[in-house]
């Protein structure tokens, strides 16, 4: 199986069997057809090799980002204006994937980038309470329950095709702290590196976008 094949069986047999704290729900794009149909067209297209990358893990899905079209950090804009992929999605930004596209084009552009790395997720599915998007350790109850499946979703997200010297890791306040510790008892890889996370960055560092991109860019290509 490429690494297209494998990445695409990962996301359609998500589950998530436990029981969530009162009020949160679980976020599961992978169960709307049309969103694994472009997630078929955009592997295929980056990812139809047998070459490892290495993996950057974000905190979970957000609901006008991967929560729609089921990819890491891409939102409809940018799956069809920058991947070239058409896709029946209204088409509204999201923060964190102008950031990452930004990133991306600066570091030569949707082909090269992703033949390096692949983008998930410690928790590949989202959540949402009251309407808005909820992560993963936003409530400890969700967070202790989540445990088992977290694990589980990193080792299978390993076994696609990643390396395991180095992780690196979108977010470097909780997400961080939360993916750190994790490997410091399991030991997935050798370290994980801190990056600033995206929507972090456009929400409240917009000035010093180019300064960001550039730092992210070394430290990927250190």
């Amino acid at each position: 199986m490429t690494f297209a094949e494998k990445t695409l069986f990962f996301y359609q047999h998500l589950s998530l069997n436990v029981t969530l704290p009162l009020g949160i729900e679980v976020m599961n794009p992978y169960r709307n057809p049309e969103t694994l149909q472009v997630c078929h067209r955009f592997y295929h297209q980056y990812f139809n090799d047998n070459q490892n990358r290495h993996l950057i893990l974000g905190i979970n899905p957000g609901r006008f980002g991967a929560g729609v079209t089921g990819i890491p950090f891409t939102d409809p804009i940018q799956l069809e204006q920058t991947c070239g992929i058409t896709n029946p999605f209204d088409k509204k930004p999201e923060l964190s994937s102008q950031f990452v596209y930004r990133l991306i084009q600066h570091m030569g552009g949707p082909t090269p980038f992703y033949k390096r790395f692949y983008i998930g997720a410690v928790s590949p599915l989202g959540f949402i309470k009251n309407g808005k998007n909820f992560n993963y350790y936003d409530d400890k109850a969700l967070e202790n329950s989540l445990k088992p499946f977290i694990t589980k979703s990193i080792k299978d997200q390993i076994t696609l095709g990643t390396y395991t010297d180095k992780c690196y890791c979108f977010g470097n306040g909780k997400n961080f702290s939360y993916l750190k510790k994790l490997n410091d008892e399991f030991r997935f890889f050798g370290e994980v590196i801190p990056l600033p996370h995206p929507r972090w960055v456009m929400q409240y560092r917009k000035k010093k976008l180019p300064e960001f991109l550039e730092s992210v860019r070394r430290e990927l290509e250190a």
